[in-house]
């Protein structure tokens, strides 16, 4: 069998992406934020209701990830779509049980519609003190049906904890979560 140049290129082409897609998983599966989402996944496709999922990632998350030592959520409250309740978290008690969207970098990522990364919560004027060991934070809104229905929000008491494969693993367990609210038809319909 004889081969053209084009022939010959593209085998070698192919050769090259399989290679690629081969260290890609490799990377992959030594990947604790990948292993960490493999987890929620199957947690998202076993429990019985919302909280059951939350309280899974906010114990597995900080197990996992030794920078994240406050883990929670905090959900938009159904009769006052203006204020961020509270739901389950790991870490330390907070006196913020209930955050209105104008205030804090809670209330920032609701606003923006988008994730919050604040490298020293010290330097930024919106940082609600949970406590005097926070030093940075992340903030990663939920979407259901396009709707912010809550947020994921870690505290970490180093600063510039929070790196771009963070905002990307936090953000996929906020799909992870979205998606299971739509599924249990909890999520809103409307956007507001």
């Amino acid at each position: 069998m004889t081969c053209s140049a084009n022939d010959k290129q593209t085998l070698i082409q192919g050769r090259s992406v399989l290679t690629l897609q081969i260290v890609q998983n490799s990377a992959m599966a030594d990947n604790p934020y990948n292993e960490i989402l493999i987890k929620i996944r199957e947690a998202a496709g076993s429990v019985g209701d919302l909280k059951a999922l939350q309280e899974y990632i906010v114990e597995i998350i900080p197990t996992q990830l030794s920078h994240y030592n406050w883990t929670g959520f905090y959900m938009l409250d159904p009769d006052d779509p203006e204020t961020l309740v509270l739901g389950p978290f790991h870490g330390a008690p907070t006196e913020h049980v209930r955050i209105p969207v104008t205030e804090g970098i809670c209330g920032a990522a609701v606003a923006q519609g988008k994730s919050v990364v604040i490298d020293d919560v010290s330097a930024d004027p919106r940082y609600l003190a949970c406590s005097i060991e926070t030093k940075s934070e992340i903030v990663v809104p939920i979407r259901a049906n396009g709707i912010i229905i809550g947020e994921i929000d870690i505290d970490s008491h180093d600063l510039a904890a929070f790196g771009d494969a963070d905002q990307v693993f936090l953000e996929q367990c906020a799909q992870i979560v979205g998606r299971f609210v739509e599924d249990s038809e909890l999520a809103p319909t409307t956007e507001k």
